[in-house]
Formats: C-alpha cells, sequence, structure tokens
C-alpha cells in the first residue's frame, strides 16, 4: 500500500527497515519511476521508499514561474502506487521549512552551493543550486533516509548533493541513476511537455550533439566541443545556453581521462538538459 502524508511527524510510524528517497517535485514520469525501482533495490523488500512531492519555492529565480509549475498529485500517486512507492510525502512550504513566507526563512538555514554552484546551470540560473541544495538537505532530515536515489541527467545537481552530504558528514549515500530516454534519445523530462511537435523533433538533436561530442573526446576537448556544436548549429531554433566538456567532478577537463559532456540548450520557452560520460584524449 503507498500511504499519502502532508506532515512529516507522520512518516516515522509509516517506516521499517532502511530508508531511500526519491526527491521530485511532481509531473512524474518514466524517469522517475525509473529512480523508484532503484530505491527499492538499495532497501529491499523490508525497507521503505519515500517519494517526495514537492514544488520547492528557494530554487526559483527570477523569471521562473513557481505558480505555473505543473503540480499533478493524482497522477503522481499513481506512478508511485505502480512502481511501489510505501510513503509519498507531499508537504506544503510550512512543513518542510516552518515557515509558508520565505522571505521569514533565516539566512543560516540556506546551504551555500560553493564555486560549482556558480558555473554552467548555475550561472544560468543563479540562487537555483543554493535552494536544490537547502530543500535535498532538509528533505533528507525529514525523512531519515540512508539513501536517496538521483538521475544523472541534472548532473551538476547530482554533484553538488553528493558533496553537500560529505560536507555535512550526513549519513546518507546518493545513488546515481543512468539518465532514462525517449526512443530517439531525448532526456525525459517534465519539461519535454511544454515543446510543441515542431520544437519537440527539433529537440532530438540535442542528444546527437552530445553523442558526437563523446565520439570526438578521443581528440580532446576541442574537438569534442567542435563536433557537439556543428550538429546544434544545424537547427537555428535551438539556442546553447552552454556546452561544455569537463571532468567528472565539473573542474577544468583534463588532456587525457575521464570527463562529462554538459549542455544545455533552449527551444523556444523550454529549457533542456542533456551530459555523458566521455574519455578525453586516447585516439594515437
Amino acid at each position: 500500500m503507498t500511504y499519502l502524508v502532508h506532515f512529516h511527524r507522520e512518516i516515522p510510524a509509516l517506516c521499517r527497515g532502511e530508508i531511500a528517497v526519491v526527491m521530485t517535485m511532481g509531473a512524474l514520469h518514466e524517469g522517475h519511476a525509473e529512480l523508484m525501482r532503484r530505491a527499492r533495490e538499495c532497501v529491499g523488500a523490508d525497507g521503505t521508499v519515500i517519494v517526495t512531492v514537492f514544488v520547492n519555492p528557494t530554487q526559483f529565480g527570477a523569471g521562473e514561474d513557481f505558480d505555473k509549475y505543473p503540480r499533478t498529485l493524482e497522477s503522481d500517486l499513481q506512478v508511485c502506487r505502480v512502481n511501489a512507492a510505501d510513503i509519498v510525502y507531499a508537504p506544503d512550504a510550512l512543513d518542510v521549512y516552518g515557515t509558508a513566507n520565505m522571505a521569514e526563512l533565516p539566512e543560516r538555514e540556506m546551504v551555500d552551493a560553493g564555486p560549482i554552484g556558480l558555473i554552467l546551470e548555475g550561472a544560468s540560473r543563479p540562487g537555483h543550486f543554493r535552494g536544490m541544495l537547502t530543500v535535498v538537505r532538509r528533505l533528507q532530515q525529514l525523512t531519515g533516509a540512508h539513501f536517496a536515489t538521483f538521475g544523472e541527467k541534472d548532473y551538476q545537481q547530482m554533484v553538488l548533493v553528493t558533496q553537500m552530504f560529505a560536507e555535512y558528514e550526513v549519513p546518507v549515500r546518493v545513488v546515481p541513476v543512468l539518465t532514462v530516454r525517449e526512443p530517439d534519445g531525448l532526456a525525459l523530462s517534465s519539461r519535454n511537455r511544454y515543446l510543441s511537435k515542431t520544437e519537440r523533433a527539433q529537440a532530438a538533436l540535442l542528444p546527437r550533439a552530445v553523442t558526437a561530442a563523446v565520439a570526438s573526446a578521443q581528440y580532446g576537448q576541442a574537438a569534442a566541443l567542435a563536433a557537439g556544436l556543428e550538429v546544434l548549429s544545424r537547427e537555428p531554433a535551438i539556442t546553447v545556453d552552454y556546452f561544455a566538456v569537463t571532468a567528472p567532478d565539473l573542474g577544468p577537463a583534463p588532456a587525457r581521462g575521464p570527463g562529462r559532456v554538459v549542455v544545455a540548450v533552449r527551444i523556444g520557452a523550454t529549457r533542456l538538459l542533456d551530459n555523458a560520460p566521455c574519455d578525453l584524449g586516447v585516439a594515437k
């Protein structure tokens, strides 16, 4: 049975064994379902899987409409039931933060995202990672989770969450889950629903660009960037926010060794992300 709760104080009585949490803002899809299945693998049949559904106000920046974010709790509950989640925690801001007015949230409770929080997504969305890390830390505290599954689609988020838990010495294991993709390779995202039919066809170039960059990474960072950007340049409707090749920890890319291709584009009013691992400079 899947229990819906709105208050964190109800959670302990429903938990058994180890706890895995899947943190979401709702509008659930197959990518979230994969996170739930991986969470169940972590805790086994005798453990507890908690899915949080909370549209977090602290991670929305200027120009990002918090009020228009899709809220689909009934269909989200069905996804959770089908994937055998034990608890769906759907709180409001008062239960998570102790106040419904974010202006009243003490500065000391906000988590500093550090230098990595200022690049790539952090540069495009100032303050986003500060709000994201703050709610992730709080939700872990409220659920008592031992495991937290995060999709690699939001790679920078996963890196920052892992670093935060290590810095605060929180006894929780971050479990990476591979990006779930549509048949043409586009990463599953709640944002995909905003694409028109034409825009959706244009978006298929994004995974192709990542694939091209990964294939060319053997010749070095510059070759990878050139290959990926060439693919995206075929469609004028695509605006590139960033296309980068970094180290796996999002630091500077090595001349030779493991790397990460990370990209964000805009198609119309929709912003899409993708990334993939690569091997740099290995060609002889």
